[in-house]
């Protein structure tokens, strides 16, 4: 599987025929490379909910791709409202077979919506995302949440391999309860933070969450924005 981090939560995979894009929130996160490289071969977009830095520049990139949207009930009929044809709506603790994987929400503890016309409209529920394909370590991208003890159950039923994980604090887990989350819940062969120094409200770098991940066998990796790497 080939992995592209874009910055802020937005990510990349890559394998066999299939190219998903979480959370594209592309041109607000500080990634300054062609956004053709970005959506070249991408198949599907997937939300984990319907706050702006999330769903960034889904809408662009389903119209130029062709890319099926899958996220909540809520979040897929409003960006259906916004010109986005091809769509699964889903919602928490349900899973999906698409052509060459599987996806599944679970739960995430945070909010989803957007401001309309000057009033927040609520998008459903937030998510995690599992994604589960043939030959292909299980991915789990945490969304937007704070820390919560079912993370083991999630790890007990669908053995993630690879997590995105949230480090920025404020909005989300911080180092502290990210790192707990890793050393204690999951169990997890290769960490990838996310969702930090994309803005000042957020923490500038993962170096508080590196240092207090103790479990010897999980690897922490820092890509550069744009730079893939192999899992």
């Amino acid at each position: 599987m080939r992995i592209t981090w874009y910055g802020h939560s937005a990510f990349k995979l890559e394998f066999g025929e299939v190219g998903i894009l979480l959370d594209p929130f592309i041109t607000g996160s500080g990634y300054r490379g062609d956004m053709n490289e970005v959506t070249r071969g991408v198949t599907h977009i997937l939300l984990t909910h319907g706050h702006g830095d999330h769903v960034g520049d889904t809408v662009q990139i389903a119209k130029q791709t062709g890319a099926t949207l899958v996220s909540s009930f809520e979040v897929v009929s409003w960006l259906n409202g916004q010109g986005v044809e091809k769509v699964e709506p889903m919602n928490t603790g349900g899973s999906i077979q698409l052509p060459g994987f599987t996806v599944t929400l679970v739960q995430a503890f945070h909010s989803s919506g957007e401001l309309v016309n000057g009033v927040f409209a609520q998008l459903g529920h937030p998510n995690g995302i599992i994604v589960e394909a043939p030959g292909q370590p299980t991915v789990y991208h945490l969304g937007d949440t704070g820390l919560f003890s079912d993370m083991k159950l999630i790890q007990e039923l669908y053995q993630p391999k690879i997590g995105f994980v949230p480090i920025g604090d404020r909005f989300t887990m911080g180092a502290r309860t990210a790192a707990y989350a890793v050393n204690n819940f999951l169990d997890l062969e290769t960490v990838v933070p996310c969702h930090y120094a994309t803005f000042g409200l957020l923490a500038p770098n993962a170096d508080d969450f590196i240092r207090q991940v103790t479990k010897a066998k999980t690897k922490i990796v820092v890509p550069e924005k744009g730079v893939a790497f192999e899992a």
